[in-house]
């Protein structure tokens, strides 16, 4: 009850986040449910149905960072003074935390379940009444039992990583004058990424292999290959933080001018903040922009389903949700820093230029890099 009395009296901002997540959930609980359907209209395809419900991983697992990332962005469950007198300690705030992403992706499934409902025609009144009746296997019962469990998934999931995502945590305390300790993720990022690509082109040219199909009509690629996108997209989430740090460091480099020591600096510390996410959207776009490469040259599968494109927009608009939700969440760590800055007189423009440096070097690396992982994710097919 305390949860819902916060969402109701919070910005309309942070509504408008939470409406996000929602959306997001009702899109990924109606992959869930027709992923059901497939399974109840062709009982004789079971490994089709459990590569389908596989595949709804993905956007699964994107709205979930997208649900963790507006958690943390939350101003109801940031520690404040004088909360914990009445019993509102980090412990509590965490609770109240997992209990609004539940409340805001158990909204979303509802709303799915509703519509999916209405398109088989099992809701009537109002307009598209059974408009996918052939689709969604209508002439079939659903099971109640398992549609409830798997549009309870996503809640569950989402509210336990918004809550080990804030658990309070005591912070090791660092020696006076040593530097924050550098990402170690970049080696093993890039040695996923060159496995998950080798993986790939082998996979590609040797022409065997199952296929695996996806929702929609996008079916017959080589798990092998499919196997090498997804290694290679953890790389890149596990490389972006030692990127961006490194696009720190590289600002600071020969001499470093007010703005270029300030836009390096604030790389530096935020880069496990903004780096795994950045790194998400660049795998994302890759992927992407691959599968966009596949459908032009004529050697992809077939055409996109309509499943299929709803999949992919999750996930793309997800992640990059994500990623504006982690620099929101950075600027809003920096708040005290910038007033102090301004305060001893820096001028308001040096901090305008340092953020548009600091956006210009993650372009100049991150561009380049997701092209390049596209154009050799899709060379083994379209060769």
């Amino acid at each position: 009850m305390l949860a819902l009395r916060l969402a109701r009296g919070a910005h309309p901002l942070v509504q408008t986040r939470r409406l996000l997540v929602a959306v997001a959930a009702a899109g990924v609980g109606f992959l869930l449910l027709c992923t059901l359907g497939y399974a109840v209209g062709h009982p004789e395809r079971s490994s089709a149905s459990v590569l389908r419900l596989l595949w709804c991983v993905l956007p699964l697992a994107a709205t979930v960072q997208f649900a963790v990332a507006v958690a943390r962005t939350d101003p109801s469950t940031r520690p404040r003074p004088g909360l914990s007198a009445i019993g509102l300690g980090p412990a509590r705030l965490t609770a109240i935390a997992a209990a609004s992403t539940a409340v805001a992706c158990t909204l979303g499934s509802m709303v799915a379940l509703l519509f999916y409902l209405h398109l088989r025609g099992d809701i009537t009144g109002l307009p598209f009444d059974g408009a996918a009746a052939d689709l969604l296997a209508a002439d079939r019962p659903i099971p109640l039992a398992a549609a409830l469990t798997l549009l309870a998934v996503l809640p569950v999931v989402a509210a336990t990583a918004a809550g080990l995502a804030l658990r309070p945590r005591t912070a090791p305390t660092a020696p006076e004058g040593a530097e924050q300790p550098v990402p170690s993720g970049l080696p093993w990022g890039i040695a996923l990424v060159a496995i998950g690509l080798a993986i790939e082109t082998y996979a590609g040219r040797s022409g065997t292999g199952d296929g695996l199909p996806l929702p929609g009509r996008f079916d017959g690629n080589p798990a092998g290959v499919l196997a090498g996108w997804v290694l290679t997209a953890a790389g890149l989430a596990m490389a972006g933080p030692g990127l961006v740090h490194g696009c720190g460091r590289l600002l600071q480099s020969v001499r470093p001018g007010a703005t270029r020591l300030l836009a390096g600096r604030v790389l530096m510390d935020e880069s496990r903040r903004i780096g795994r996410p950045l790194g998400v959207v660049s795998a994302v776009i890759s992927g992407t922009l691959a599968a966009a490469a596949l459908h032009d040259e004529g050697t992809g599968p077939g055409a996109f389903g309509p499943l299929t494109g709803l999949g992919a927009a999750l996930v793309l608009a997800c992640t990059t949700a994500t990623l504006l939700t982690a620099a929101l969440e950075s600027k809003q760590c920096r708040a005290h820093t910038t007033e102090a800055l301004l305060r001893i007189g820096a001028p308001p423009t040096v901090l305008r230029s340092a953020a548009l440096l600091r956006a210009g070097v993650l372009l100049a690396v991150f561009l380049p890099l997701t092209w390049a992982v596209a154009e050799l994710a899709a060379l083994p097919l379209t060769g």
